[in-house]
């Protein structure tokens, strides 16, 4: 008899990380707030998965900063460490100045193709105004420039570093302020990769770290930590955490299956799409 004790679990697997996703963006969009609790039961109501494949989604976003354990509360929404902004800010600026400095010296015309592409999806992103497809082309922007760089290890650093901001990026990242500056620095760095000048692409890069969207952000994190202390659960704010819907789960009946909930933040993760 064969051993399964290290078999993998496929469609588990897909379920959590599906699962994971989806609270993830949920929490990033703030359909829950810094401070809300997150109630096990409700939570598989509305995700349509078990409760052991919530426990581990929310051990994972308390690893990525997005959860906090509450003591006799039990897990909430974190809210953003305003002590740890500047830090992150600066050593971003610091690894993708690096990066920036590799990607001038080494990049392919290969890459710096995709990164012009890259470039002009996150311009098109910022004109439409809407954060999640700002951040998402953001990510995808810095990923080609590691990429071209030769600087994986750097690009999974910056990407955990990420994760502890995203709260306070989703605020501020399509504020005027920060959108005018962002895109002029930016063309400054692609203008010095373009060029082969590492030393000013990577001056460029650092400058960035300076920009307005730091002060914007733990401004907006201030009002987030006053506005938002972690609630006690009453049977009323049950009520209202059950209803509120990140997904939706199949149910069947004589006329087929049929889909219940809102499936604004998501498609069905009962269904392993």
């Amino acid at each position: 008899m064969p051993d399964d004790t290290l078999r993998i679990d496929r469609s588990a697997k897909t379920l959590r990380t599906l699962a994971l996703e989806r609270m993830r963006e949920a929490i990033m969009d703030f359909h829950f707030q810094p401070g809300e609790r997150l109630v096990e039961r409700p939570l598989c109501d509305q995700l349509g998965v078990s409760r052991s494949v919530v426990r581990e989604v929310l051990r994972q976003l308390e690893a990525e900063g997005l959860v906090q354990m509450i003591p006799g509360h039990g897990p909430a929404v974190a809210r953003p460490d305003l002590g740890r902004t500047d830090e992150i800010y600066e050593l971003r600026a610091l690894l993708e100045g690096i990066a920036a400095r590799a990607c001038a010296l080494s990049a392919t015309s290969e890459q710096l193709a995709t990164l012009e592409r890259a470039l002009a999806d996150l311009f098109e992103a910022w004109a439409s105004g809407t954060p999640p497809a700002v951040m998402r082309a953001t990510t995808k922007f810095y990923e080609a420039l590691f990429e071209a760089a030769d600087k994986r290890v750097a690009w999974e650093i910056v990407s955990g570093l990420n994760v502890r901001i995203n709260q306070l990026r989703s605020m501020t990242i399509v504020s005027t302020n920060r959108r005018e500056a962002a895109i002029a620095e930016m063309n400054e760095i692609m203008d010095a990769i373009r060029g082969r000048k590492p030393d000013e692409a990577e001056a460029r890069r650092g400058a960035m770290s300076n920009l307005p969207g730091r002060s914007l952000a733990r401004r907006c994190g201030r009002r987030c930590d006053a506005a938002y202390a972690p609630p006690a659960m009453t049977a009323r704010s049950q009520a209202v955490m059950a209803s509120k819907s990140i997904g939706f789960v199949v149910s069947t009946s004589k006329s087929g299956p049929r889909r219940s909930g809102s499936a604004r933040l998501a498609s069905s993760i009962s269904s392993g799409i």
